[in-house]
């Protein structure tokens, strides 16, 4: 940020669009978090008010009501000095209190791991976010400024903020329609995540743009001529796609720089919604369209209410042009989001308009209710923020949003959860489709249901959406409990009589003491787990009776674990047999689940690995795992790269490798039909970090198309 930070400047950039602003409120906030502050530093030496007084301007810049840039001065203050919630309840009122609170990480819980921590942070922020929409704003601000700021960090700390940043904050300021916040947020990730490569890109984009302005122009001189010949008023303006939206482009359509053709778009601002067709309708007269390039959001508006209508054309000299078209409420909308609510207000209330904006998370809110665990809830916000969409109409002619992949299962538990779980059939477009036939755009659905049929476990292989993966394991749950519970008590039972002990223990105070030390609260939760397979009998007998003889018997034994030096930890088990997967080589530091089989103890997966979706229906057959390397041990990890093929490239890959002392166990190498190459290694690597290091060095490889795991 170039200009001079400072009380006085913030409180002169409020005023300038908010006449009757607080303005003691401010001074009081600023002096407040000031000497709150006044003993700590920034990384690079500064005075700590520095953040929260750059956080308080974004929010300016934002024309965010007094409160909100109030507890943006105000945000660290709980968790990072003496100051207490109800300090700042006292001084400055609930609601800002309750936004710094809600801001405020959760510093006295214990968790297990770190990723657990973030997680249980952000579900916290989200649902408070639920309540009040400016804790996410105010977020937004300070993950902004502390992006801008990131050079000053360690090098581990700047790839995972970025990452964070990529994977959750970015798309969220998306599915809040704040479109500058967006590019911003990823440009900046992009930039530290892979650091060569958008040096490369930047420089690439600048020269195109050199090279285009003298076009660029002509054709913006075309444009204004016909408006101004056809009397429809219009402001053309040349826009550059953002180095992020291009990387993404060329990962995506697996082509170079050179073949990307809208690096270079234009922007018709108008006045009316009619004339955003007219305008469109004279750039199709002066150039050839090109088909399957047009897109109409005006007519059917994205989640985040962006509007606009997208065409590309082939323009003078047969070169592609692309041009979005929209009027300048559109346009305001599409920078500002839900942001834009706050401008000249000063109450948090949506109204109905923009309530929209975070209807699909307090839907997610209220789903998730039933599915306390953080780490879910966080991919269920990625699940939601996330994906591309199709528009599809109820029998009614009603328009919902899908993600791309939906089925009519997803569709009906997206009307209701009674239509989902009765959900027998359905018919698109009048015609009789299978349940895991994949939505299209236009399409109409009607779903036929049965008052005397339940969900599927079949439906969780194929369903996308989180409300529907929610409810169908709720109800299997439910439905096998009851089983589980018979089994579990078999279980103990025949473990009691096989060494000659009484069943009535199984009623004992002692057999619930045994729940507890397990982290159950009841019996019945204790006959689930066994049931299940989460806990093993000889677990509960361990505890139950100390381990000694039990009359003339054998002692009561837990399974041991194979190859120890690993350090794998399962939480809730003592001792058990496991294995890793080979579908998805998980290493330490991946998010890792166990999945327990009967007489095989636990295969250990990659938390995304698509084999859990498929095998595991039942979560309670899924159990936590961590993993505790110790010593020289090096995991197996699989590095898939899709390269140009073209002579040496798979020597220099293997010394690029080689070069970081890290060990090729195995290689395969193909060529495709369409001249690439695959080359799939297997290497030995100590942990996480290590593996996106060598990814990240082998991405800024030339002729490196794609590479994954």
């Amino acid at each position: 940020m170039s200009e001079m930070l400072s009380l006085k400047g913030l409180l002169e950039k409020v005023q300038a669009y908010k006449n009757d602003a607080d303005l003691d409120m401010l001074r009081k906030s600023y002096h407040f978090s000031s000497e709150a502050h006044c003993s700590q530093k920034r990384n690079e030496g500064s005075p700590y008010i520095k953040h929260p007084l750059a956080v308080a301007y974004i929010l300016a810049d934002m024309k965010m009501d007094t409160a909100s840039i109030s507890a943006g001065l105000l945000h660290d203050t709980v968790e990072d000095t003496g100051t207490t919630t109800d300090d700042l309840k006292g001084i400055f009122g609930k609601d800002i209190a309750f936004i710094v609170k809600s801001l405020t990480k959760l510093s006295k819980v214990e968790f297990q791991t770190k990723k657990e921590a973030q997680a249980e942070n952000f579900r916290k922020m989200l649902l408070a976010m639920s309540e009040d929409v400016r804790v996410i704003l105010i977020k937004f601000a300070d993950r902004l400024h502390n992006m801008r700021t990131l050079e000053f960090l360690p090098a581990a700390k700047q790839q995972r903020i970025a990452s964070e940043t990529l994977e959750i904050y970015a798309p969220l300021a998306n599915r809040l329609g704040i479109g500058w916040l967006r590019l911003e947020l990823e440009d900046l990730s992009f930039k530290y995540l892979m650091p060569e490569l958008y040096d490369e890109l930047a420089k690439k984009v600048a020269k195109r743009k050199e090279d285009q302005e003298g076009y660029i122009k002509e054709v913006i001189g075309i444009i204004n001529a016909k408006l101004k010949e056809e009397g429809v008023p219009g402001r053309v303006t040349g826009r550059v796609k953002h180095f992020y939206g291009i990387y993404q482009k060329m990962q995506k359509q697996k082509i170079i720089f050179d073949e990307v053709h809208d690096v270079i778009g234009l922007r018709i601002l108008t006045d009316t919604k009619a004339n955003c067709y007219g305008i469109l309708g004279l750039i199709h007269s002066l150039w050839t369209p090109i088909p399957g390039r047009f897109k109409d959001y005006i007519g059917v508006p994205k989640s985040n209410m962006y509007q606009s209508l997208h065409t590309t054309v082939i323009g003078p000299k047969g070169e592609r042009v692309e041009f979005q078209i929209r009027t300048e409420e559109m346009h305001r909308i599409a920078e500002e989001g839900i942001a834009s609510h706050w401008k000249y207000k000063e109450k948090g209330d949506l109204d109905e308009k923009n309530s929209k904006y975070i209807s699909w998370l307090r839907d997610l809110v209220q789903v998730q209710k039933d599915v306390p665990d953080a780490m879910d809830f966080l991919e269920a916000v990625k699940g939601e923020v996330v994906p591309e969409v199709v528009y599809v109409f109820t029998p009614k002619g009603e328009i919902k949003e899908m993600p791309v992949g939906s089925t009519p299962v997803d569709f009906a538990y997206g009307v209701h959860t009674q239509v989902g779980h009765r959900c027998v059939g359905a018919k698109v477009n009048g015609k009789i489709v299978p349940l895991r036939y994949n939505l299209k755009n236009g399409d109409t659905i009607e779903i036929v249901t049965s008052q005397t049929h339940g969900p599927s476990r079949d439906w969780l292989k194929f369903v996308v959406t989180t409300r529907a993966k929610t409810r169908i394991r709720q109800w299997i749950k439910q439905e096998e409990k009851a089983q589980s519970v018979e089994l579990g008590i078999k279980l103990l039972e025949t473990e009691l009589r096989r060494h000659n002990m009484s069943n009535a223990l199984m009623k004992s105070e002692d057999i619930l003491k045994v729940a507890k030390s397990l982290g159950l609260g009841t019996l019945e939760e204790l006959f689930v787990s066994v049931g299940f397979g989460k806990i093993s009998p000889h677990q509960v007998l361990n505890r139950l009776v100390p381990e000694k003889a039990v009359g003339d018997h054998e002692p009561v034994r837990t399974m041991k674990p194979l190859r120890e030096h690993k350090g794998v930890s399962i939480k809730g088990i003592d001792d058990v047999l496991y294995h890793t997967a080979k579908c998805c080589y998980p290493i330490p530091g991946d998010n890792l689940v166990g999945f327990v089989t009967v007489g095989k103890g636990v295969t250990i997966h990659r938390r995304e690995c698509p084999n859990i979706e498929k095998q595991v229906v039942e979560e309670a057959r899924l159990i936590d795992v961590d993993w505790q390397p110790s010593g020289d041990f090096l995991a197996n990890a699989r590095v898939v790269v899709e390269t140009v093929d073209k002579p040496g490239i798979l020597a220099n890959l293997s010394a690029l490798i080689s070069s970081v002392n890290i060990n090729i166990n195995h290689l395969e190498a193909t060529s495709t039909p369409d001249q690439r190459g695959l080359i799939t290694f297997l290497i030995g690597v100590k942990d996480l970090a290590q593996l996106k290091m060598i990814i990240q060095k082998i991405r800024q490889m030339e002729g490196i198309l794609r590479v994954t795991r």
